[in-house]
């Protein structure tokens, strides 16, 4: 099987990427940005530098733009070159733990534990030893309705793998603000997956190249990106595709983020009920959320499948 982690970069190799970079049975992607070190290297993975993205295809390096995460949509195509099985999204301030990437669910079918809520999202944060704390993208409208159903054992084809994080989880700027977590995730609740959509990121998730033609990390949605993965999340679920939670399997140490500036590039995540009451009444269409420009993106990205 051919597995290949993709991620963005404009530090120096940091100790997330050495140790991504140093699995034998992967190969790692790093995609450059204009504010990366000319002199980027690493020892086995491949990176590709702003200048070999314009070369690739400069009309969509034209349409996403620089200084955005969107620019590893370069690398999710390098690895569909690569005739890649599976495509790992990682950031470089998640350090793999031990067993990173091993045993996986993507691709398979497993046993979870199936969340059949009554609201019109499901969080997965809200069912481990945290459930105090809401997944970023999880409308905040719904937070203080998150109910206390019980769950069911049941087998489903994982589609995309979204794995926890231990350290300084993947919450929103008001949660982290409100409560500063580091944490430790049980085991006990994971595999888990809901019968209602539910956001996942790109931080540390794992999907089949079946999903590769579809997820585009979207530029043009905000300055920074903080929603731009997970309105790419919401697309892929609106086609079908389904998502486990599975276990902690980095330790975040995350960059130096400025809470307020994350607080408002977040702000047009007030809408992510709007589009996952759309994708529960199946009237949903990209062109009602997604700005002109980010759908020509898309369909520049497209073109290469």
């Amino acid at each position: 099987m051919n597995k290949v982690i993709v991620t963005t970069t404009i530090n120096s190799p940091t100790k997330a990427i050495k140790l991504f970079d140093s699995l034998k049975d992967w190969t790692l992607i790093v995609i450059g940005d204009k504010k990366t070190h000319k002199d980027y290297k690493i020892d086995r993975g491949i990176y590709v530098s702003p200048e070999d993205q314009e070369k690739y295809d400069k009309n969509l390096s034209n349409l996403i733009g620089w200084d955005t995460h969107a620019r590893r949509n370069f690398g999710h195509l390098i690895a569909k070159d690569m005739g890649a099985d599976i495509i790992a999204m990682v950031d470089d301030d998640n350090i793999p733990l031990e067993g990173w990437g091993e045993n996986l669910l993507c691709g398979n079918e497993a046993e979870v534990n199936y969340h059949e809520t009554k609201l019109d999202a499901f969080d997965p944060i809200g069912k481990t030893n945290y459930n105090h704390l809401w997944h970023r993208g999880f409308p905040i409208q719904l937070v203080h309705a998150r109910d206390n159903h019980k769950s069911i054992r049941k087998n489903i084809k994982v589609d995309i793998q979204a794995d926890f994080w231990n350290g300084d989880p993947d919450v929103d700027a008001i949660c982290r603000m409100i409560y500063k977590p580091i944490c430790s995730f049980s085991e006990e609740p994971f595999p888990l997956a809901g019968n209602k959509p539910s956001p996942f990121d790109s931080q540390n998730t794992f999907m089949t190249k079946d999903v590769l033609p579809h997820y585009f990390f979207l530029p043009h949605i905000t300055p920074y990106g903080r929603m731009g993965d997970i309105w790419s999340s919401f697309h892929v679920l609106s086609l079908g595709y389904n998502v486990v939670y599975n276990k902690a399997s980095v330790y975040q140490e995350r960059n130096v983020h400025d809470l307020t500036v994350d607080m408002k590039d977040e702000y047009i995540g007030y809408k992510n009920l709007d589009i996952i009451k759309s994708i529960n009444n199946k009237t949903y269409r990209k062109e009602n959320f997604w700005t002109k420009k980010c759908c020509d993106a898309f369909g520049a990205y497209k073109e290469h499948f």
